[in-house]
């Protein structure tokens, strides 16, 4: 039987939208679905939730949770790799709180920066790791990498871990959605090519019919720069530089020196109204905390029908 491995199972939202989109490709029935996380209560969450899942749509996956990370790769054809290491608190509060000590102000700490260099040190030791017991136990298989920071993590696997490494992020796929929406454009029938590297792709073609749509596009985005909005920052490179980056505005802010700084002009003022929370830049933790939360709870509550029916039937 072939295998998909997962590490950072207790990731519920990115186990549900990853092996929940696998459970439904032909080809990957019969697959094992194969599941570790250091948080055993987490882990059996998303099995569980993985488990309602496989009820509902009838797939053929097989579904196994593991307490022991080399069992879990064991003849793995693909891991999936979604860890963060040391978690929210200390560690996400320390790559922010660190920095702002001393004047350095980030919006979301997880690509470069102080932030990303926090990130890199505590995560390469761990991914090393996965590499020794990959070459070990599943040499062959491909590595999809879902940690931050992406680029330097995935070289590293590529060129120091020995495993075959992918990076991959949910941006390019949303790119073309969410320039459109916020431009009130059609995006039925548009057609998109996009390039670059992780964390840092750019939208260089969009059309539809055959027609070029980024003068329009640029000409509805120069028009709403006159306003503040959430996308400003990425707006402004694309007038700047002639193409839609995929990443957020508040990703771009601090992959760029023009958008966050200490003295502001007043439409330096509005970009960074775009950048994100400056102030107070945990706020997207917390929300994704609370997401966290939320589905753990959803999870529970489907459980207890789960369970209820199954004791109706047997009445």
């Amino acid at each position: 039987m072939s295998k998909i491995t997962f590490l950072g199972a207790g990731s519920t939202v990115f186990v549900k939208n990853v092996l929940g989109d696998s459970m439904l490709v032909p080809s990957l029935q019969g697959f094992e679905l194969a599941l570790f996380d250091i948080n055993p209560e987490r882990l059996k969450e998303s099995e569980s939730m993985l488990r309602n899942i496989q009820a509902s749509n009838g797939s053929k996956c097989r579904i196994v949770a593991y307490s022991d990370r080399k069992e879990a790769l064991r003849g793995a054809k693909y891991v999936v790799n979604a860890i963060q290491v040391g978690g929210y608190d200390p560690c996400t509060i320390t790559d922010f709180e660190v920095p702002k000590k001393y004047g350095l102000r980030q919006t979301i700490a997880d690509t470069l920066g102080i932030g990303g260099i926090f990130r890199n040190l505590r995560t390469i030791p761990v991914m090393m790791d996965f590499a020794r017991d990959i070459r070990e136990v599943c040499p062959d298989a491909w590595f999809l990498n879902y940690t931050n920071p992406m680029a330097v993590l995935t070289n590293v696997m590529n060129t120091h871990g020995g495993v075959k490494t992918v990076g991959l992020c949910h941006s390019v796929q949303v790119c073309v959605d969410h320039l459109f929406d916020g431009l009130g454009m059609e995006k039925e029938g548009v057609r998109s090519r996009i390039a670059g590297i992780n964390h840092m792709a750019w939208l260089l073609e969009v059309t539809k019919d055959g027609v070029d749509l980024y003068p329009e596009i640029k000409r509805r985005a120069a028009e709403k720069q006159k306003e503040k909005h959430h996308d400003m920052v990425r707006y402004e490179l694309m007038l700047k530089f002639g193409y839609y980056v995929t990443e957020s505005s508040e990703h771009n802010a601090e992959y760029h020196p023009y958008f966050i700084k200490k003295k502001l002009s007043g439409a330096d003022r509005a970009l960074q109204h775009s950048a994100g929370r400056i102030s107070s830049p945990l706020h997207r933790t917390d929300q994704g905390l609370a997401g966290d939360a939320r589905q753990h709870r959803e999870q529970r509550d489907a459980d207890a029908r789960t369970l209820a029916r199954i004791r109706l039937l047997h009445l």
